[in-house]
């Protein structure tokens, strides 16, 4: 009887929407110690003290002298303390992203777990052939449409390099319609140059209506590598970074040390010397526009000593990228970690169970935003939609376990423990059991919870069926339609736009 009435129950939460839950709160798991944290970020603010920042242009360096840095006799540029904590001070502590429709925008910062992609995948495992093969624009639009209709993934860094484009304009150019077009969420663009900045800020206001639309409705991210590991500044993201704010973006700026080769072998070491290259930010765009706002994406990578190749699926990638979100989060500045990037080839177990304990443990510390956890193979070499759409069912039951457990008298609840003990003896056909149905629990949309036999009747799927029939579906169903035709047809005539159009 409980058995049946069980299978009943499932199959009407198939059909009841759950309602949208609010980005969970992140921060119950912290692997720094209080005392540890106060170290590591005590160390960050001596490397910027003593050892100091290379690489920066003559011009910005001015400013940075006339603002308290000194140089060093090699040249080094280095940072006092107290000039980090007043950029510190001067920091938001939260940063507004709206979508291209704005109720699809995020609000970033103080440990409200959001889950995006991300990286720069120059190939994709083709699901027909099994395959991988080089990244076209059609499959980078493909992965926007798929995120698009993805529930527990909030927002799209361009997960992959289109390969199919003639040149680094055509690329940044049709990146940006790509993305734009694929989903209504906020999203996440770098550049080649400092020069394709305005161009594609002007693609976006065609898309928007109006000149100076975007500025108004920042809904892309530039994602900017300002520092190459160790400690030194990158000339072109640098550049990139400036055009970028003065343009209106919101830059999410990247250190990605990969310990053992470009940051310390010791994880503490790793961590401070990566939070010392993003504060190192944080004062360039604090220079560039003073208290402009910025996302810190803090990703230190480890690297596999037996090759020296980078490694994304150890427990070392895992814990280092919880601990960056704690660090960031000590310090109040909006976050962003690394987390999901398996080394596996394709989406198998290797997969499954690297993506699910860095994702889950990256959340659980609390990081605001955690890029390339969802889609990615092969080390973030390797895109793929099945994978996506994989990834989202994973987000969807590690949001729910951020939420953690709702204590109080209403979920306790006494009385109705007596009353079922001492009547049906079975909570199935409560009241409160099918109102919690819908906001307590999450079901997975591809994942099978049936039974061997009934699984086996059904023809006995594997996830990666399944994963096919959903990528299917969402590319077959009609278009997102946030971006009219007429907005469409005003990028058309102005940009050399090479993704075809659709009936």
């Amino acid at each position: 009887m409980v058995r049946r009435r069980r299978r009943n129950a499932e199959a009407d939460a198939e059909e009841v929407a759950a309602p949208p839950q609010p980005p969970p709160m992140g921060g119950r798991f912290q692997p720094l110690a209080p005392n540890e944290v106060e170290a590591v970020i005590a160390a960050s603010f001596a490397i910027l003290e003593t050892v100091g920042m290379a690489g920066l242009p003559d011009k910005l360096t001015e400013g940075f002298l006339c603002a308290g840095a000194w140089r060093r006799p090699d040249g080094r540029l280095c940072f006092p303390k107290a000039m980090v904590a007043e950029a510190l001070a001067r920091a938001p502590r939260r940063v507004s992203l709206p979508g291209f429709v704005e109720d699809h925008g995020l609000e970033v910062g103080g440990g409200r777990v959001h889950i995006g992609t991300g990286g720069a995948a120059v190939q994709v495992l083709d699901s027909a052939s099994g395959r991988h093969r080089d990244a076209t624009l059609n499959d980078l639009y493909g992965l926007m449409r798929v995120l698009d209709a993805s529930p527990n993934i909030h927002y799209g860094v361009r997960p992959a390099v289109a390969r199919d484009m003639p040149g680094p304009y055509a690329l940044d150019i049709n990146t940006a319609f790509a993305c734009l077009k694929g989903t209504a969420k906020p999203i996440g663009v770098s550049f080649d140059s400092s020069a394709h900045v305005d161009p594609v800020i002007g693609l976006f206001d065609a898309a928007l209506g109006a000149e100076g639309a975007f500025r108004k409705r920042p809904f892309c991210m530039a994602i900017v590598v300002h520092v190459v590991p160790p400690l030194r500044f990158a000339d072109e993201g640098v550049e990139v970074l400036g055009a970028a704010i003065h343009a209106g973006m919101v830059p999410q700026i990247c250190s990605a040390g990969q310990a053992g080769a470009t940051s310390p072998v010791t994880l503490a070491g790793a961590l401070a010397q990566g939070l010392a290259e993003s504060l190192a930010g944080l004062l360039l765009v604090d220079l560039i526009k003073p208290g402009g706002p910025c996302i810190y994406a803090f990703m230190p990578f480890i690297s596999d000593l037996r090759t020296g190749a980078m490694s994304g699926g150890g427990g070392e990638a895992a814990v280092a990228n919880a601990a960056a979100a704690q660090l960031l989060a000590a310090l109040g500045l909006p976050s962003t970690v690394s987390a999901g990037m398996t080394d596996a080839k394709i989406a198998d177990a290797q997969a499954g169970y690297e993506k699910g304990h860095s994702v889950a443990l990256a959340a659980e510390a609390g990081a605001d935003m955690i890029n390339l956890s969802v889609g990615m193979l092969g080390s973030i070499m390797v895109a793929s939609p099945e994978a996506l759409v994989i990834d989202d069912d994973m987000a969807g039951a590690i949001l729910r376990a951020v939420r953690g457990v709702e204590v109080s008298d209403a979920t306790l609840n006494l009385d109705e423990i007596e009353r079922v003990v001492t009547g049906a003896g079975h909570y199935l056909g409560e009241s409160e059991t099918l109102a919690r149905m819908k906001t307590d629990y999450v079901y997975p949309s591809l994942a099978d919870r049936r039974s061997v036999a009934d699984w086996s009747e059904a023809g006995g799927l594997s996830i990666w069926d399944r994963a096919q029939a959903r990528v299917g579906e969402i590319l077959a169903a009609p278009t997102p339609s946030h971006l009219s035709r007429d907005a469409e047809a005003r990028v058309r005539a102005a940009f050399p736009i090479r993704l075809p159009e659709e009936a």
